[in-house]
């Protein structure tokens, strides 16, 4: 009697997309994995009110930064008194060049909204941490060196959260990401994620 046995046909198995979560492979999370969840939502909600914050006082002159005649509806600048009197260090002279000009505040307040409402809806979470995070070492760099510190500065730590929030989907939480990631429109263009 032979012992050989017969080779099974070998079968494909498709991977699945690493973008798309499926819940019956998920497992359980941990209580420190949902608590850092929470803690990430609340940070990228924080952090969105930080800019959106930025472009409803520069807009209105709410008084905190800029008060009510130098707002922008007022006909002021939300980037000439920064870059004109705020810059020092190696690129000061770059930076003060753009002072005054329409087409700088315009680039800076519609950045200042589309981050911060993005961020605290928690949709385009990625294109908005991107843009935040230049937006923030822009900044850095047009006030080197910090006063207390020989390079690190809040804006780099801004940076580097905006980062941690785009690749842990910090939009699913407490946010409208898992709906906005699953629109035919972001399926189609996986940046706006």
């Amino acid at each position: 009697m032979s012992s050989t046995a017969t080779p099974r046909p070998r079968r494909h198995v498709a991977l699945p997309d690493p973008d798309f979560v499926h819940p019956e492979v998920v497992a359980p999370e941990t209580g420190s994995a949902r608590a850092a969840r929470y803690v990430g939502a609340a940070l990228r909600i924080s952090l969105g009110w930080i800019f959106l914050w930025a472009f409803l006082d520069k807009t209105f002159g709410l008084g905190f930064a800029t008060e009510r005649g130098s707002s922008w509806l007022n006909g002021g600048s939300p980037t000439e008194g920064f870059l004109s009197f705020g810059t020092q260090g190696p690129f000061a002279g770059a930076f003060q060049s753009l002072a005054g000009y329409a087409v700088v505040d315009w680039a800076f307040m519609l950045g200042l909204l589309g981050i911060g409402v993005a961020l605290v809806l928690g949709i385009g979470v990625r294109i908005a941490a991107v843009s935040g995070a230049l937006m923030m070492v822009l900044m850095w760099a047009a006030a080197l060196w910090p006063a207390n510190n020989p390079f690190m500065d809040d804006h780099l730590i801004y940076a580097g959260l905006l980062a941690m929030l785009a690749l842990s989907h910090a939009g699913r939480t407490l946010g409208l990401g898992a709906r906005w990631e699953a629109t035919s429109l972001v399926q189609k263009n996986r940046w706006l994620v």
